[in-house]
């Protein structure tokens, strides 16, 4: 799970949440960085972490991830219970919360991670502010994506 990028610099994809696109409207992409444990590091850099059925909560002005799932490493410390689901706080700058929080309460948006990667040695968590999607939209947009495959083939032809 965890890919290197060819550019160098050093960044990679832990987890990716595919079916955030499939499930909701995405507007906005933010960066947050998370508090986590020795353990949790280490089990990340093994590509041992997951967050598709994660959601993000804000509870007094500050943000938290829930449902993740980071699975302990074999050779992790005896004396240490590592609980793989457990709720870790994110990092965000005062204005971004301000205005998730705006977002969330008024407007009927949620916070969906969207990819957990590394970003100079430091793993961070990219999340969304989105809005459901009803099944006809999600029916909609796979009638879209079939035509321009269909389209792309035709063309080469």
């Amino acid at each position: 799970m965890a890919k290197k990028k060819a550019d160098g610099s050093g960044s990679s994809t832990i987890a990716l949440n595919r079916r955030a696109k499939h499930d909701y409207f995405i507007e906005e992409r933010f960066e947050a960085g998370m508090v986590l444990e020795g353990w949790e590091v280490k089990a990340l850099r093994d590509g041992k972490g997951r967050i598709a059925e994660a959601y993000v909560l804000i509870r007094n002005g500050e943000a938290f991830l829930l449902g993740s799932h980071i699975q302990p490493l074999v050779s992790a410390s005896t004396h240490i219970q590592a609980d793989p689901t457990r709720t870790r706080k994110l990092l965000l700058h005062g204005r971004e919360l301000a205005h998730l929080i705006g977002a969330t309460e008024q407007k009927g948006f949620t916070l969906v991670p969207t990819a957990m990667y590394w970003k100079r040695g430091m793993a961070k968590l990219e999340i969304a502010l989105a809005k459901g999607k009803a099944k006809f939209d999600k029916r909609q947009d796979k009638k879209d994506k079939d035509w321009q495959r269909q389209k792309e083939r035709l063309l080469r032809h």
